[in-house]
Order: structure tokens, then C-alpha cells, then sequence
């Protein structure tokens, strides 16, 4: 496995590239060029492992102050690498919530490097849209949601932006974002 910085490294390659990038968060770009947002690796490689370092990620969240960190990106790459099985756990992650009273104060967005929405064959590009390097969890505080959403005429138009979007981008154009080299600085 890559040393943790490289891990990370690569997940701010994907989220600069992808999710502000591309624009599919239009939120993201604020809190990650603030410098709010964590990146933490879990090296469990058992899902009750998993469940405990999520368990300590979401009571830090809760417990720090927004001005010092909006978000936290739990990124597990030696646990839950199937699709199915991570997609399950995202119950128990629902679990977690409910038992440290934490429903309505954080919430778990889904990305995987094999993610694939309901209704949907594997290679569809929109699934493309929650596809990372890793397996992670996205920690978000419900306010920061709430006042994100609010901020939007309909927020349910990020979702079909993001299918056209990707649409038009489609496979070669996805796998051209992470096979550009970096630009020099000008």
C-alpha cells in the first residue's frame, strides 16, 4: 500500500480535480480552499475497526469548532473494497449516528472507487460523480448542508447538472483528469 501522504495526496488530486473541478459540489471549493476540510486514513482493515475510527471521527466533528474544521474525508482504503459490502456498511454507519446522538447534527455522504447508483449498470458515467481513488466516508455537518442547500433555487439540480455533466464528459474525458500532468506555475 502507498505511504499515507501519498493516499491522501491522491484523494486531494481527485477532489481538486473532480469534485471542485468538474463543479459536481458547487460547496466544496469554499471549505477546501479555507483549509476546512480533514483528511484522515484509517489503517483498519476490519469493518469493526472501520466503525470505530468512524465512531471517534464523527464525535471530533461534532466536538470542533466549524471555524477549524467543516468536513472530514474518512479515507479507508484496506477495508470495504467491494462495493456491496461497503454499501451495506453505509447502514451500520446510519447506526453509529442514531447511538451517538448524533442524527441531525452530522451526516455520511458515500464515495468508492466502484460506486454505482440504483438503476444503473457498473460503467455508467454518472456513477462517476461518487467514484474516489479510495473508499471513504464524507463527514458533513447537517447545518453546513442545510445552509448550503438553502443557498440553491433547487437543489435537486446539482444532481442532474452533475449527470450532464458527466454525460458530456464521459469516460475519456474522466480518465483524462487524472492522466493530465500538473501545470507549472506561471
Amino acid at each position: 500500500m502507498k505511504p499515507v501522504n501519498a493516499v491522501i495526496a491522491e484523494t486531494r488530486r481527485w477532489l481538486e480535480r473532480s469534485v471542485i473541478g468538474l463543479g459536481l459540489c458547487p460547496f466544496a471549493a469554499r471549505v477546501y480552499d479555507a483549509g476546512l476540510v480533514r483528511f484522515r486514513l484509517s489503517r483498519r482493515r476490519s469493518a469493526a475497526g472501520l466503525l470505530s475510527d468512524l465512531c471517534g471521527e464523527l464525535l471530533r466533528l461534532n466536538q470542533q469548532d466549524p471555524g477549524e474544521c467543516e468536513t472530514t474525508l474518512l479515507i479507508h482504503p484496506f477495508v470495504l473494497t467491494r462495493f456491496a459490502d461497503y454499501n451495506e456498511f453505509l447502514e451500520v454507519c446510519d447506526g453509529a449516528l442514531r447511538r451517538l446522538g448524533l442524527e441531525g447534527e452530522v451526516q455520511i455522504a458515500s464515495f468508492h472507487p466502484d460506486y454505482r447508483f440504483a438503476d444503473t449498470n457498473p460503467g455508467d458515467i454518472e456513477n462517476f460523480t461518487n467514484r474516489s481513488p479510495y473508499p471513504m466516508l464524507h463527514l458533513l455537518r447537517e447545518a453546513s448542508v442545510e445552509r448550503a442547500a438553502a443557498s440553491v433555487a433547487d437543489p435537486d439540480e446539482i444532481y442532474r447538472r452533475n449527470i450532464r455533466t458527466m454525460r458530456a464528459l464521459g469516460h475519456a474525458g474522466w480518465d483524462a483528469l487524472f492522466t493530465q500532468t500538473e501545470q507549472a506555475p506561471k
